[in-house]
């Protein structure tokens, strides 16, 4: 289980900080606040389907076709937080090294579009870990789902 749990949580991490990096540094200069708000959704989830398939190879190749639903939330969700690692130091790097004025300018928007009431201040950090435990919950809802898809017990 552990090895499953690496190897498909380093997938995860990696393609999560690859993408969630690519769509902050290109995306914030070209797109609406909007538009990037659903692409890292997208990052976010495509980062997270490897809960599925490291969950899918531990029951095939591992297991010898039997999963249970517990053991296959505890495989998503500990990928989900190796997921979510990788997207929060993107955060991280994103917004204190590559454009620290990143809140201050989201402020703004929100300030503009009269929404001043959805400003929450956050640091670099506080915000990575709001990534990390996002990252998590949606991990954790997907892990279940992928359990109950993919459970098969000893007939």
């Amino acid at each position: 289980m552990k090895n499953t749990i690496i190897r498909y949580g380093l997938y995860g991490f990696l393609v999560g900080l690859l993408i969630f990096s690519l769509h902050l540094f290109f995306g914030i200069k070209h797109l609406d606040y909007s538009t990037n708000e659903i692409l890292g959704y997208i990052s976010i989830f495509i980062s997270l389907s490897f809960i599925f398939f490291g969950i899918k190879h531990y029951r095939d190749h591992i297991n010898n076709g039997l999963i249970s639903i517990s053991k296959a939330i505890v495989i998503g969700l500990a990928i989900s937080i190796l997921v979510g690692l990788g997207i929060a130091i993107a955060d991280y790097i994103y917004t204190k090294f590559i454009d620290p004025s990143f809140f201050s300018n989201y402020e703004q928007n929100l300030i503009k579009q009269g929404r001043e009431d959805e400003i929450i201040k956050m640091t670099s950090f506080s915000a990575a870990i709001f990534m990390l435990v996002l990252v998590t919950i949606i991990g954790f809802i997907i892990s279940l789902i992928s359990a109950l898809i993919l459970q098969r017990k000893k007939e």
